[in-house]
C-alpha cells in the first residue's frame, strides 16, 4: 500500500501570539514551529498501516526550507520519505498548495493508494486542500474522521454525530483528512531520530503562480479586560472579605 501525508508547518501556538505591524502575518521570532495536532494523528495512522499492510508512507509538505525539520520529525515515527515543496517562505493559499501537492505527488514515482490530510491547519484553520486535492485528482473525500480502517480495497470512515457516528466507505484510491482523537501519535525512538537524520528529504521548487486568494489582513480577537482589587493584608482585611462574600451569597446578610 503506498500511502501520502501531507502536512503544514506552522507557529506553535502555546504562548502568546502576536501580528506584525502591517498584520499580513504572525510575529514568529519568538515561536517554535510544529505541525498540528489533527496532521500528526494522519502521520500516526499511516505509519500504523504500513506496519499492519506493508508498502510505504510518504510525507509531504509545501513550506519554507526550514519546514525539513517537522518532515524529518515524520520520518522518526515511521514515514518511510520525506518531499519539501520548496517555497520562499510566504504563505500559499489553498487552491495553490493543492496544485503543488497534485505536481509532487505525481513526481514521486507510483500513484498514491490513500492520500491522508490534517482536517485543518492549526494556524490558518480552511479546511480545504483535502478537498481540492480530491477534485483536481477526480478521486472520494472522506473529511473529518475520527476512525479509520482499510479492507478490500475501501477505506471506511467514521465520523462523530449528534448521538452516534456516521460511517463512509469510499473505494481506493481515496483523499481521507482526519481529526485529532483518531489516535495517540507515538514519540520518535532514538533508531528513529537516527533514521530520520540520514533520510535524505527529495526537495521539488515550487511554481509561482498567480494567487486566487490574497490575505487582507489579520487580527487578534479581542482580549477581555480583567482587574483585581486588593481588599487588605491581614486580619485587616477581614471586614473587607466578609462584606464580599456576603453580596456573592456566600454569607447570609
Amino acid at each position: 500500500m503506498r500511502i501520502l501525508v501531507c502536512v503544514k508547518r506552522v507557529p506553535a501556538t502555546a504562548g502568546s501570539i502576536t501580528l506584525t505591524a502591517d498584520g499580513q502575518a504572525i510575529d514568529t521570532r519568538f515561536l517554535g514551529f510544529t505541525i498540528s495536532p489533527h496532521e500528526e494523528c494522519a502521520v500516526e495512522e499511516a505509519a500504523r498501516l504500513v506496519e499492519t499492510l506493508g508498502g510505504e508512507a510518504v510525507v509531504l509538505t509545501v513550506g519554507p526550507p526550514d519546514a525539513e525539520r517537522q518532515l524529518r520529525d515524520a520520518v522518526a515515527v515511521g514515514m518511510t520519505s520525506a518531499v519539501l515543496v520548496e517555497t520562499d517562505g510566504g504563505e500559499v493559499d489553498p487552491a495553490a498548495t493543492a496544485r503543488e501537492i497534485v505536481r509532487a505527488a505525481a513526481e514521486t514515482g507510483e500513484p498514491f493508494d490513500l492520500l491522508l490530510f490534517g482536517h485543518e491547519a492549526a494556524d490558518s484553520g480552511d479546511a480545504q486542500v483535502a478537498v481540492r486535492v480530491a477534485h483536481l485528482l477526480d478521486l472520494p473525500v472522506i473529511t473529518g474522521v475520527k476512525g479509520l480502517r482499510v479492507e478490500d480495497g475501501a477505506v471506511v470512515g467514521s465520523r462523530q454525530a449528534p448521538g452516534g457516528w456516521e460511517d463512509y466507505e469510499a473505494t481506493l484510491p481515496a483523499v481521507v483528512s482526519v481529526r485529532e482523537g483518531l489516535n495517540l501519535p507515538r514519540y520518535p525512538s532514538l533508531p528513529g531520530r537516527l533514521k530520520a537524520k540520514r533520510q535524505p528529504v527529495t526537495r521539488v521548487p515550487a511554481r509561482r503562480e498567480p494567487a486566487q486568494q490574497r490575505l487582507v489582513r489579520l487580527a487578534l480577537p479581542e482580549q477581555e479586560a480583567h482587574s483585581a482589587q486588593l481588599l487588605g493584608t491581614g486580619t485587616d482585611a477581614v471586614p473587607a472579605i466578609v462584606e464580599l462574600l456576603k453580596r456573592l451569597g456566600v454569607l447570609e446578610k
